[in-house]
């Protein structure tokens, strides 16, 4: 074999082999994603639980587990989101803006605004062509607006989270939900059930409050077109409806929309 011939086919394993690893570490759920060459292989979502460093190694674990690999085989780590400085294994650690940012861009290239509700904040992020963060408005002072909220009101209705969406649909006269904060919007949730109003129509009022909050940081940062709705509460249809129906024009929700901060992650190992 010539020495040509045998640096290319060096070079052609070498791409092969490549793995990286990124892993978002958020408040309610943990998320990992392995690549092969910049392309999906796997992923996992487990709950966080009270340990986030636990939780990063056991996504970590379980998935690679899952794919047949070992943690020597992966080249890069990259961590983000509220625990991403916990992940001792990790090779670097990445604000979830920024993974969010490259996660959407690499998924559609045509994407301009990002709308990530998690659940214990919101973000509306403007990127460019390149998909790098022009701008952004966060929201994580307070719970209203954000998983943790949804799954509290959830909880008062007495309604299982994943049906909210479908519910909200039905409505034919949403409740309004005026208060910004979680504990006083869930007091006005009572008023309204003791009142015999719908569960769909305070389901609808719930989401369009979202959708409001969502919309006053948009207007702050100058949200453009084409939007796509990244984090769990994506898998929302009626949140999603809601935002649309504000913005007057259409969400894209990627199937992988809970997994983005963590593609993003794993795809900024690649780069780095």
């Amino acid at each position: 074999m010539s020495e040509r011939l045998f640096y290319i086919l060096f070079l052609r394993e070498k791409t092969y082999s490549m793995l990286t690893l990124g892993m978002d570490i958020g408040s309610i759920t943990t998320k990992a994603v392995v690549l092969e060459n910049k392309s999906i292989i796997g992923s996992k979502i487990i709950f966080t639980g009270f340990n986030a460093a636990k939780a990063g190694e056991k996504v970590t674990q379980e998935l690679l587990a899952e794919l047949g690999l070992s943690l020597d085989k992966i080249e890069k780590i990259v961590a983000t989101g509220y625990g991403r400085k916990s992940v001792a294994f990790a090779h670097n650690n990445i604000t979830e803006i920024t993974c969010h940012a490259k996660g959407a861009h690499f998924l559609d290239n045509s994407i301009r605004s990002i709308i990530d509700i998690g659940g214990q904040d919101s973000k509306v992020i403007v990127i460019d062509e390149q998909g790098k963060v022009k701008d952004f408005a966060m929201n994580d002072k307070c719970a209203a607006g954000t998983g943790r909220f949804l799954e509290v009101m959830a909880r008062a209705l007495e309604v299982d989270l994943d049906e909210f969406g479908e519910l909200s649909l039905k409505a034919n006269n949403p409740a309004k939900i005026s208060s910004l904060c979680t504990v006083f919007a869930e007091s006005e949730v009572i008023s309204l059930i003791a009142k015999g109003e719908t569960r769909d129509n305070i389901i609808a009022g719930i989401h369009q409050s979202i959708a409001s909050r969502i919309m006053a940081m948009a207007n702050r940062v100058g949200i453009t077109n084409p939007v796509m709705m990244t984090g769990g509460v994506a898998k929302n249809i009626g949140v999603v409806k809601a935002i649309e129906k504000l913005l007057d024009s259409p969400v894209k929700v990627s199937d992988n929309a809970q997994i983005i901060g963590a593609l993003g992650a794993a795809l900024l190992a690649a780069e780095n």
